[in-house]
């Protein structure tokens, strides 16, 4: 799969995985800070943004998929970061990839969907197809953003929007079955450093769920940004940014 991606300064290689819904622009927030140090690499996954492509969209897909970029920009390894189910993708690529991963930044992750999860995504799915994506992308803003956000940051509410609004509802409609179909990756293999990051706000990675996922993996940081949603590379972009810098330059 030809992804769509941006390249942004030098250094070591830097990885950025959107989620469902996003594109790389998601990640907007901590491109130029990190790409001081960094050469960051930004793709918009299969079937999403500006990246073609709805058939057989899995984990799996995505992983080869970011393998296959990775090797044709001749990275042998990189720094890993991924939001939601980008963050499910970082964890399979960490485990199945381990020498391809310097660490690993999981941004409001989950492991896999409950019952009521993948019966709603389902459902989704065949509203995306059905009647498009205003709808979701309405209640993505609603359900996946922060009361301070929804409030007072009417900017982001409305980037969130029309991100999810313009995707391609056949796509967005595959990588929810995809979401839906997770299997969890083996957490407890990974060994390198790992960072989790979730909002005291978020819906789709609640405290527990992201400090559960923190606990799985041997010896990782676990951070709560406040007044923040699921949407963290845009609700909370410079307290982000700070935590991504503080851990890649940590001392080992």
């Amino acid at each position: 799969m030809d992804l769509q991606v941006d390249e942004f300064g030098a250094g070591d290689a830097l990885l950025l995985i959107h989620g469902l819904g996003g594109t790389g622009n998601i990640w907007g927030g901590q491109v130029g800070l990190l790409a001081r140090y960094f050469r960051v690499i930004v793709p918009d996954l299969r079937g999403a943004g500006r990246t073609g492509g709805v058939a057989d969209i899995s984990v799996a897909s995505l992983v080869s998929d970011l393998i296959e970029l990775l090797d044709r920009l001749k990275i042998t390894r990189a720094h890993i970061v991924g939001h939601s189910f980008g963050s499910v993708v970082a964890q399979h690529l960490a485990v199945e990839h381990a020498p391809r991963v310097a660490s690993l930044a999981l941004i409001g992750p989950i492991r896999a969907p409950s019952d009521a999860a993948i019966k709603a995504l389902t459902e989704r799915a065949a509203v995306a197809r059905k009647d498009g994506l205003t709808g979701i992308a309405n209640a993505t803003v609603q359900v996946g953003t922060s009361a301070a956000t929804k409030a007072h940051r009417p900017e982001i509410a409305a980037f969130v929007r029309e991100m999810v609004m313009r995707q391609n509802p056949a796509g967005y409609a595959a990588t929810c079955e995809a979401v839906a179909n997770i299997v969890p990756a083996a957490l407890e293999k990974v060994r390198c450093p790992c960072l989790v990051v979730t909002g005291d706000e978020d819906a789709t990675s609640p405290p527990a769920v992201a400090r559960a996922v923190a606990e799985a993996v041997h010896a990782a940081q676990f951070r709560i940004l406040p007044r923040c949603g699921h949407w963290i590379p845009l609700e909370q972009a410079e307290a982000l940014g700070e935590a991504l810098m503080n851990f890649l330059f940590a001392k080992p």
